[in-house]
């Protein structure tokens, strides 16, 4: 169990909790919520013990193992799949203890220890993990080098899943995952063995995946069972009933004050009046739990195009070498309200790039005379000035207007005076992505294209977006890992697979069983370019692949020898042993079929290297 009792805590002299008690039961899942700012990551470093308490107490079981992702995986050569087998630092301790070991007691007492945490299966789960997150088998195999910080986030994530601590922190993990990846998350964290502790303002993930909400609110800590629906329907119940004794009190709070102001100078009614001051001062006022601020978002209204606002035929658009995405046909009206569905990298970003003249496409692309496009997307508010306010960068986009005016249009979007005058440095993420939204409809676009606007918004915002989105009189097309969002916005689907676009004919919800159940791939185009011949370097990476496939295949024959000879041990087949015997057979079974996907990936990467050499 973990226990937080009468924990105190401040930040530069802002309390962030006062006297904050809860008990989390072991194998429970719980999502921690609060509005941005009010101290949940702080509340994971004061568990981790990153920071050092001011006042109460945090306690877990002996040799509990917490775990969470780093902020990055480096830039190294280590595979993927040896990166996340390496996150299980006991399992990389004994085996390779067990590679050098000699006292027959200490072999036994390792052999018994690997047994115990499952490391026979660990490649395959270590795959599964990663498969799960977006590598494919091939992908596995690659340097860490190979990939973007994004994906070397996800690979930090399949570390840490692997290595199964007893008591897993996560702080918004799908925020580097797209909406795939997301629901796989999911359903692994439902089934999760262990203690999980995840802040998330992923409104689907919160009702599917934990059992229980921790909400911290007022410096304190409350926990409710059931999902994140149930807890919103709980609260609300409880404002209800608090705001009904509020009103009650202060009504009778009014009414004895009247009597007292007007008998208490009477000499005949001053001992009724001195008795209602008494039980005036008694009666305790009741404060109704502060709603909280009311975010907005304001999209200003452009005027009516004639439809179709864009269509595309026949476009192929790419970065300079083969297309990313070829013979779109594609019509978008003012009314459009489109989810990109598709795995990251099968150009969800590229089209909404192409859709929004950040790239150029090859074909016919027919855009309405006085169309204005409106683009949004994560990398952008990376791009603000951080030296700057937000009020000094709608200045420099719009120097004829007066202040007053920019700062109405800030206020539109929830950055209130104080935000206005602050360095963007200085303001939350889910701030910047406001001033980023802004900057994005400014001109009052006919279209907006949105890649991933809710990460860093909590769940408050979220609800806002929604709002605004359905108020917007232009089209809207999304990208977003956020299922409640989609579901909220968007009335059609685009699938973006094999470079091509097509409409997803069900619903979301029959899109999220499919992909649970497998993978949505269509056929790839039969006229697939030839491949250009590789070059001496591809060549070397490849052969370096072989080696790695080869390596693997001969831990595992050794693995799978030094288990045989443990089952040709006559003692094992005793009658009290039969339990024994079944443990080793399983692990055995386990190898062999892990001997078999490392001999298959082997096969793969003989065929890569011969298709290189002839190619």
């Amino acid at each position: 169990m973990l226990s937080i009792s009468d924990l105190t805590y401040s930040i530069e002299g802002r309390p962030l909790f006062e006297a904050a008690s809860a008990n989390i039961p072991t194998g429970h899942k719980i999502g921690l919520v609060g509005r941005n700012g009010t101290g949940k990551t702080t509340l994971f470093r004061l568990i981790r013990g990153e920071l050092a308490l001011e006042g109460g107490s945090i306690s877990l079981p002996s040799r509990a193992r917490i775990g969470g992702v780093a902020q990055e995986v480096p830039s190294s050569a280590t595979s993927l799949i040896d990166t996340v087998l390496e996150a299980d630092t006991e399992r990389a301790s004994l085996m390779a203890e067990a590679e050098t070991a000699t006292d027959p007691t200490r072999i036994a007492t390792i052999q018994t220890r690997l047994a115990d945490i499952d490391a026979w299966s660990a490649e395959g789960r270590a795959s599964a993990i990663l498969k799960g997150l977006g590598f494919d088998a091939e992908a596995q195999l690659r340097p860490c080098s190979d990939f973007s910080g994004g994906w070397r986030m996800r690979v930090a994530l399949a570390g840490v899943l692997f290595a199964q601590p007893d008591l897993l922190l996560l702080d918004e993990p799908t925020n580097y995952l797209d909406l795939e990846g997301a629901l796989w998350l999911e359903s692994y964290l439902a089934k999760y063995p262990h203690t999980i502790l995840i802040i998330s303002h992923d409104r689907g993930l919160l009702n599917r995946a934990v059992d229980h909400i921790l909400h911290l609110e007022d410096r304190k800590l409350t926990l409710y069972s059931g999902g994140y629906d149930r807890f919103a329907r709980t609260r609300a119940e409880q404002r209800a009933v608090l705001a009904a004794e509020a009103s009650k009190v202060a009504a009778q709070r009014a009414h004895m004050q009247k009597f007292v102001d007007r008998f208490r100078a009477q000499a005949t009614k001053a001992k009724q009046a001195q008795s209602r001051l008494k039980m005036l001062e008694k009666l305790t006022p009741i404060t109704p739990p502060s709603e909280a601020a009311r975010h907005v978002f304001t999209f200003p209204a452009p005027e009516e195009l004639s439809p179709p606002i864009l269509r595309l035929e026949g476009v192929s658009v790419g970065y300079g070498g083969a297309p990313v995405l070829r013979n779109l046909n594609l019509r978008i009206d003012q009314d459009d309200r489109i989810a990109l569905l598709g795995r990251n990298g099968e150009g969800k970003s590229t089209l909404s790039k192409l859709l929004a003249e950040k790239l150029e496409g090859q074909g016919t692309i027919t855009r309405a005379a006085k169309l204005r496009v409106g683009y949004f997307a994560q990398h952008q508010v990376d791009e603000l000035e951080l030296d700057e306010t937000p009020l000094q960068h709608l200045q420099r986009a719009r120097p004829d207007q007066a202040p007053p005016k920019l700062r109405a249009r800030l206020a539109g979007f929830g950055l209130m005076a104080d935000q206005a005058d602050t360095e963007v440095q200085r303001l939350s993420g889910g701030q910047k992505a406001r001033l980023s939204l802004l900057l994005a409809t400014l001109d009052a676009p006919h279209m907006l294209i949105l890649d991933e606007p809710t990460n860093h918004l909590d769940i408050e915002s979220r609800e806002a977006l929604v709002d605004a989105l359905t108020a917007y009189s232009g089209a809207v097309v999304l990208v977003s890992h956020d299922m409640h969002l989609l579901s909220l916005v968007a009335d059609r689907l685009w699938l973006v697979s094999g470079g091509h676009v097509q409409p997803y004919e069900g619903d979301l919800e029959s899109y999220r069983t499919f992909l649970l159940a497998g993978d949505p791939k269509p056929a790839r185009d039969k006229a697939a370019a030839k491949p250009k011949r590789a070059s001496r370097d591809d060549i070397a990476t490849l052969r370096s692949d072989l080696r790695k496939c080869e390596a693997r295949i001969a831990k595992l024959e050794e693995m799978r020898d030094k288990l045989a000879r443990k089952l040709a041990d006559t003692t094992l087949y005793e009658a009290d042993r039969t339990g024994d015997l079944r443990v080793w057979q399983a692990k055995y079974a386990e190898v062999m079929e892990a001997l078999d996907r490392a001999e298959a990936m082997w096969m793969k990467a003989q065929e890569a290297v011969d298709a290189a050499q002839n190619g």
